[in-house]
């Protein structure tokens, strides 16, 4: 694939008010999931479930891409069309994650390190067969007592870098997900310093990797008090420190970011993308977002794992994606909730 055309892919997956849909749990994640809502994990009820997500009628109107999981690659419609194929005939491109997941980081108590470059070219090239246009691996970056620690951020910034070189090898457009997540009792200050740190730290090791910026999507965490802090900053605070962190980082020649919502609710992470599209509108790239529980938990639970709720399932799914198209746009209000 040419250059021009992972250009082409990474502008059109962060297109002005589209965003990413992940779908990409795996196992042991999506399990969680449906114990939520009292349904088996089995290979059925999963390809069911993102059956109805896939196929959701008018959500090409408000999403760039959507992010597979192994299995579901494979997978097929009810109607037998594998589910890659009935994307790109909506318009909306197929995305793979390719990390086997974060595992503890050796020498480093309460820090991981996210595996999964071994036989990487080699998969890369078959999920490129099968019809994806991106892919996905995520970094995992703990708040705690002394830590994240240099050798953790280095260590996760060299995997995704590698994984990153690979991808655009392959004729993939990688997103880059370094994640700082927001579980602990920090301030939004000391969530500042991380978040600074780590994209600093991830884009001179892409550079050095020879990673082309201008094919390359980032995917992070919005600055923000961690779950467990007394303070919780209000949605302008965020917005601010969110972007001013992103200034400070990102070069001006990345195509995009996506948001992750890191256990934010359904209408928070909404309202935040919002409050930052509504306020700075001259940024250097496109903010936009790539959720997954904040779009797919209203409609996981509307579906509850019955035939007979999935059109409401879908509505439901397909008002979180509007919400958050018109937030990519600075134009979202809370009114739409009422409404809906």
């Amino acid at each position: 694939m040419s250059a021009q055309e992972l250009e082409t892919i990474a502008r059109a997956m962060v297109a002005r008010g589209k965003g990413i849909l992940a779908i990409d749990e795996s196992l042991p994640t999506i399990k969680k999931r449906f114990d939520s809502i009292a349904v088996e994990s089995t290979e059925d009820n999963r390809r069911a479930y993102r059956d109805l997500l896939i196929t959701n009628p008018g959500g090409n109107e408000y999403i760039s891409g959507m992010i597979l999981f192994d299995e579901t690659i494979r997978q097929s419609t009810a109607e037998g069309m594998p589910f890659p194929q009935t994307l790109i005939r909506q318009g909306i491109m197929p995305g793979i994650k390719v990390d086997t997941g974060a595992k503890d980081l050796a020498g480093h108590p309460d820090e991981k390190i996210t595996e999964g470059l071994d036989g990487l070219r080699e998969r890369l090239a078959e999920y490129k067969k099968l019809g994806a246009r991106f892919a996905k691996w995520r970094a995992v970056i703990t708040i705690g007592d002394g830590i994240p620690s240099t050798a953790c951020i280095e260590a996760n910034a060299h995997a995704l870098a590698r994984y990153a070189a690979l991808c655009q090898e392959a004729g993939l457009v990688p997103i880059v997900e370094p994640e700082v997540l927001m579980d602990a009792d920090n301030t939004i200050e000391r969530c500042y310093v991380v978040t600074e740190i780590t994209l600093k730290t991830v884009f001179n090791v892409l550079f050095h990797q020879g990673v082309t910026t201008e094919h390359t999507i980032l995917k992070t965490n919005m600055v923000i008090s961690g779950k467990k802090c007394k303070t919780q900053a209000g949605v302008h605070e965020v917005a601010d420190q969110t972007v001013r962190c992103l200034l400070n980082t990102v070069p001006a020649a990345l195509p995009g970011i996506v948001f992750l919502s890191g256990g934010q609710s359904a209408e928070i992470a909404t309202v935040h993308l919002n409050a930052m599209n509504m306020k700075y509108k001259n940024l250097p790239w496109p903010l936009s977002f790539s959720y997954g529980r904040a779009l797919q938990d209203p409609c996981l639970k509307a579906w509850a794992g019955k035939k007979e709720n999935i059109t409401a399932a879908q509505r439901a799914l397909l008002h979180r994606e509007k919400c958050n198209s018109l937030a990519c746009l600075g134009q979202y209000s809370a009114d739409m909730e009422k409404a809906a």
